[in-house]
């Protein structure tokens, strides 16, 4: 058992990465093809998605469907030692407005087991449901990470009716663990959970606030938008299941300044995007990542 705990010790110290696993949530305001042909813009997406090895991105209104391909193509060239896929939803919307989630993942360390595009009618009332843009959802098989397998469930709220959409969410929760009898959930997009769109009173009525075992890794008191006039936790991160909680890294889940990080203008960071990306991390499997690396 010490030769063991030796051995264990002397290769987590050849490792060079803490191989932790970094999930990012973006909302990049209108990615489209005019984003996609901006040099500049692109160059910084490109340094912001490298941090993460799965990042939701939302907002993508682009009707050709070519501007997500370059953005990964692009991608792949960009961040040569690793390789990157990508999955993406119906174009959603209600009316003529459509946009799009897409999930970007590193294809060498996360597997896509299951896909699952919440439906805009309810199957058992026949009710058209409350979201204004239907949740995409995917369960990951991750074994580099402690939890070995998650489900993330991508969201992108209409402001007017937020409060209304979070609340739902808690009956997608409970849909999908029946369909996947998976507890290890992450909720995670641009909720506009905060300033104005929310109230006091209304967030007592919200099952994922009330329900204790949804612990709610981005606060209230942060700030996800990139204009200085406005301090909104708009992003949010929220997590359920021991497993997926328990491999949270402690203090990991914050807004990505990249303003500040790459040295920006206001105004060159809006030409990005008027949102900061919200991120966690997850603990490695250190035997896993021992095996596979010594």
């Amino acid at each position: 058992m010490r030769t063991e705990v030796l051995l264990l010790v002397a290769g987590l110290c050849v490792l060079n990465v803490t191989s932790s696993l970094k999930i990012c949530a973006f909302n990049i305001q209108s990615f489209g093809e005019a984003k996609a042909n901006n040099q500049k813009v692109m160059a910084i997406l490109l340094k912001i998605l490298s941090r993460c090895d799965l990042c939701l991105i939302q907002e993508v209104r682009d009707s050709k469907g070519e501007a997500i391909q370059t953005l990964v193509k692009d991608l792949n060239r960009f961040d040569k030692s690793n390789s990157y896929s990508y999955v993406e939803s119906e174009r959603l919307g209600r009316k003529t407005y459509k946009e799009q989630y897409v999930y970007i993942y590193r294809d060498d360390v996360l597997k896509v087991k299951e896909l699952y595009q919440y439906p805009r009618v309810d199957e058992g009332t026949n009710e058209t449901d409350v979201f204004s843009r239907e949740p995409f959802i995917i369960r990951f098989h991750s074994p580099t990470t402690l939890v070995k397998d998650f489900v993330l469930i991508g969201q992108h709220t209409s402001p007017k009716t937020a409060m209304k959409e979070i609340d739902e969410l808690y009956t997608v929760f409970k849909g999908i663990y029946r369909k996947w009898k998976n507890d290890n959930v992450m909720i995670l997009g641009d909720l506009n959970a905060g300033c104005s769109y929310v109230t006091i009173k209304g967030w007592r009525a919200v099952r994922l606030r009330s329900d204790p075992r949804f612990r709610w890794l981005i606060g209230d008191e942060q700030d996800t938008t990139v204009r200085k006039k406005t301090h909104c936790a708009y992003d949010r991160i929220i997590v359920h299941g021991r497993e997926i909680i328990s491999s949270v890294v402690p203090g990991s889940a914050q807004p990505f300044n990249f303003k500040e990080s790459f040295h920006l203008t206001e105004q060159e960071a809006l030409e990005v995007s008027d949102h900061f990306p919200v991120e966690v991390d997850l603990k490695p499997n250190h035997r896993y990542l021992l095996r596979h690396e010594l």
